[in-house]
């Protein structure tokens, strides 16, 4: 039998809402008829009680600190998983067999170079442009190259465009980087997997040979397997309300990409490695310690805590070790790491961090990874967006898909001003 919330309205008229189960977690109210029902909208400021859509790719339990793919909890898919396996995992909702897998890379493989004609485009933008400012331009101008001959209404079609986006994300990436240190670009190779070949991309140049290290291609992997999909969040939430109009796909994940490129979502890695620049030395931590506990003053400690979870981060816990074994190989003497692995230890050990559950998360993590890559601040984010594409693509195929979804409409509580006549300029 079907549970209903009711609601009584001021005019005394009562409304039946249906609660739709979910197969684990938050059940949620339906409203959909709400506005037929009751003549008045919901008020829902950035829609942190509303549930945007129904899916079955990704689950978080914030309070418990959970996360996992289609029944797959992330440690252990990071852990045992390489990030093309998640990438079908959440197209599919299951993982593949040996035949599938190897069908799905193949196609990935296959659609990792660009078009020519891309390096033209980068050539506009100066030197010294951000990556993510090129990645914007670059992923939305693949709708250029691929709109007449591409069929979203067709599973074929859909197909192809998740291997193209999730296929040349890294060689985009890769070479964007390249642009700006004014080196040659790097082709993918056929012979190495996901998180090699961006590497390769990344750092090899035509004059000399490059081995991409197990560990720290294991490291990347992982990174990428850590950030492939999220839920709703802010950029994934841009991504279908910009395909829910029928937009090309590529122009969708550029939107994405625009959204996951502002401070308070993507770029929080990139000022994990600011915070420890600002901190410079390990003499001064303790000072800096000092004012994050101060509720007066606005220093924040980058990397601690997150928004949804209320515990542990399930991926830092992850990333820490794939983070010590970088390190360890690297053998690097870097004063920001010093202050990084300090800071870690206090946080994990200190009331009052413990106590609020501000534990260092993935992005903390990632960012000491890149930083000891010797990968730039500004290719962070970038990164970032290369993992999420396959949640994104997901996500967007997931929606397209479904026969009950609508174009996005949000509505609004309007209160500027009333009925006013219009006046001539010269009588003002």
């Amino acid at each position: 039998m079907s549970e209903f919330a009711k609601l009584t309205l001021p005019s005394g008229k009562e409304i039946q809402l249906a609660i739709k189960k979910a197969s684990i977690g938050q059940d949620v109210i339906d409203i959909s008829s709400f506005f037929k029902e009751s003549g008045m909208f919901t008020f829902d400021p950035g829609f942190l009680s509303t549930a945007s859509c129904e899916s079955k790719i990704t689950y978080i339990d914030g309070d418990k600190g959970i996360l996992s793919h289609g029944g797959y909890s992330i440690e252990d898919l990071a852990k045992k998983a390489e990030y093309l396996e998640v990438a079908y995992l959440l197209l599919n909702h299951d993982l593949p067999s040996g035949e599938q897998y190897k069908n799905f890379v193949d196609n990935i493989k296959n659609n990792m170079l660009v078009h020519e004609q891309i390096s033209v485009l980068y050539r506009g933008f100066p030197r010294k442009a951000h990556p993510m400012a090129i990645m914007v331009g670059a992923v939305a101008s693949l709708s250029a190259f691929y709109h007449e001959s591409m069929d979203i209404n067709s599973s074929e079609g859909r197909l192809d465009v998740v291997y193209k986006i999730i296929a040349k994300m890294p060689t985009l990436a890769a070479m964007a980087y390249k642009y700006s240190i004014g080196e040659p670009i790097i082709y993918p190779k056929h012979d190495l997997g996901f998180a090699e070949n961006f590497l390769h991309m990344l750092f090899a140049k035509p004059t000399a040979q490059y081995k991409v290290s197990p560990t720290i291609a294991r490291a990347m992997e992982m990174i990428f397997v850590l950030h492939a999909d999220h839920e709703q969040n802010a950029s994934t939430s841009t991504v279908r309300l910009a395909g829910s109009s029928g937009a090309n796909p590529f122009a969708c994940i550029g939107a994405g990409i625009s959204s996951l490129w502002g401070p308070a979502h993507g770029g929080a890695n990139e000022e994990v490695i600011e915070m420890l620049q600002e901190i410079r030395t390990s003499q001064r931590i303790p000072e800096y310690i000092a004012r994050a506990k101060d509720k007066n003053d606005p220093f924040r400690l980058m990397g601690f805590g997150h928004r949804v979870y209320k515990n542990y981060d399930p991926r830092a816990s992850v990333l820490k070790k794939a983070c010590d074994e970088v390190l360890s190989e690297l053998g690097i003497k870097d004063p920001l790491l010093d202050i990084a692995v300090e800071l870690e230890k206090i946080a994990l050990n200190d009331e009052y961090f413990v106590s609020r559950k501000l534990f260092p998360n993935v992005d903390f993590y990632s960012g000491i990874i890149y930083k000891a890559l010797g990968i730039p601040t500004n290719l962070f984010t970038v990164i970032f967006a290369i993992a999420r594409s396959a949640g994104w693509i997901a996500q967007w195929k997931e929606m397209i898909e479904d026969p009950a979804f609508k174009i996005g409409r949000p509505r609004q509580l309007y209160t500027g001003n009333t009925i006013r006549d219009y006046i001539k300029i010269e009588n003002r």
